[in-house]
C-alpha cells in the first residue's frame, strides 16, 4: 500500500476534476469504479476509486483518492492498493507506486498552478 496526503487551498471542483482526468488519461486500463459526495454546509467530501491493470504485477491495482474541503481550505488523501502477488507480504509494489504518481503529479501540478 502507498499513500500521499496533502494539504492545500484552492477550488475544491477544480481539483476533484484534475485528479479524476489525470488518472484516468494515465493508463489505457484506468477506470473510474465508484464514487461518493456528502456536503454539509460549506463542508465537502468526495471519494473516488479507481483500478488499472498493472503489468508489471500482472493484476489490478485500485487507487482511492478522498478530498475534503471546506471553503479554499482542501485535504487531499490518495492510497493505493492490490499491487502484490505475495500471500503473506508484499512484493513488487511497482504498480501502486506507478498509479499514485499519476495522483501525485495532478495534486501537485494544481498547487503550483
Amino acid at each position: 500500500m502507498a499513500k500521499y496526503e496533502a494539504r492545500l487551498q484552492g477550488d475544491f471542483g477544480a481539483l476533484l476534476s484534475a485528479v479524476h482526468n489525470a488518472i484516468l488519461r494515465g493508463s489505457v486500463s484506468a477506470s473510474f469504479e465508484e464514487g461518493s459526495d456528502y456536503q454539509s454546509g460549506e463542508l465537502r467530501c468526495a471519494v473516488r476509486v479507481y483500478e488499472r491493470y498493472s503489468a508489471m504485477g500482472g493484476n489490478r491495482v485500485s487507487l482511492n483518492f478522498t478530498l475534503i474541503g471546506s471553503g479554499r481550505e482542501l485535504f487531499a488523501s490518495a492510497i493505493t492498493s492490490g499491487g502484490s502477488q505475495a500471500m503473506f507480504f508484499k512484493i513488487n509494489t511497482l504498480g501502486e507506486e506507478s498509479f499514485l504518481q499519476q495522483a501525485i503529479r495532478a495534486i501537485d501540478g494544481y498547487r503550483g498552478g
